[in-house]
C-alpha cells in the first residue's frame, strides 16, 4: 500500500510556532480562523460571522458575572459555534487516523505485527529503567519518612 499524501503531509516537519491562543493545540488565529473562513466561503460550513470575527468570549459564572482565574485574569472561551466545528474536525481526524491504522494492519498484518513487537522490545529497557527509578524513589521516600518520624520522637522525648 502506498502512503497517502495527506499522511505524508501530517508527518512532515514544518509550520511556524506562535504564542497566540490554541484550540486543541492548534493556533486559533493562524489556522482555525482562516480554515473556517475558507469553509464558509466554499459553503462547507455556515459558522456565524460573529463567531469568526470575535472568536474569544468572556466566560461567565451561572449568575452572569465574569469568571476570573486564580491569577486574577478574566477567563475566555472560544465561541460555541466555532468550538463545535473544531470538535467535529477533531473527531473526524481521530477517525481518519484509526481508519488508516486499521487499513495498514489488515493489508499488511505481518508487517504491522512485526512493527508492534519490535517497538515493544525496543521500549523494554526504558520501561525497566522507569520501574527501577520508581522503586528507588519509593525507598528514598520511606527512608525520609522514617528519619522524619525519628526526629519528631526525639523532640517529644527532649521536651518531656
Amino acid at each position: 500500500m502506498d502512503t497517502p499524501n495527506y499522511v505524508k503531509t501530517l508527518l512532515a516537519p514544518g509550520g511556524k510556532k506562535s504564542g497566540s491562543r490554541k484550540v486543541w493545540s492548534i493556533d486559533l488565529e493562524y489556522v482555525w480562523l482562516p480554515f473556517f473562513t475558507a469553509t464558509n466561503v466554499q459553503g462547507d460550513t455556515a459558522i456565524p460571522k460573529e463567531a469568526l470575527g470575535a472568536p474569544l468570549r468572556l466566560a461567565k459564572d451561572k449568575d452572569g458575572t465574569v469568571k476570573f482565574s486564580k491569577s486574577g485574569r478574566p477567563v475566555t472561551r472560544v465561541a460555541p459555534e466555532l468550538s463545535e466545528q473544531i470538535k467535529i474536525v477533531r473527531e473526524n481526524f481521530v477517525a481518519s487516523l484509526t481508519g488508516y491504522a486499521a487499513k495498514v494492519a489488515s493489508e499488511n498484518p505481518q508487517g504491522y505485527k512485526g512493527e508492534v513487537e519490535a517497538c515493544h522490545k525496543a521500549g523494554e529497557p526504558i520501561t525497566a529503567r522507569a520501574h527501577m527509578d520508581i522503586e528507588l524513589a519509593i525507598r528514598m521516600m520511606n527512608q525520609k519518612d522514617t528519619a522524619d518520624s525519628g526526629d519528631k520522637r526525639e523532640l517529644v522525648e527532649t521536651a518531656a
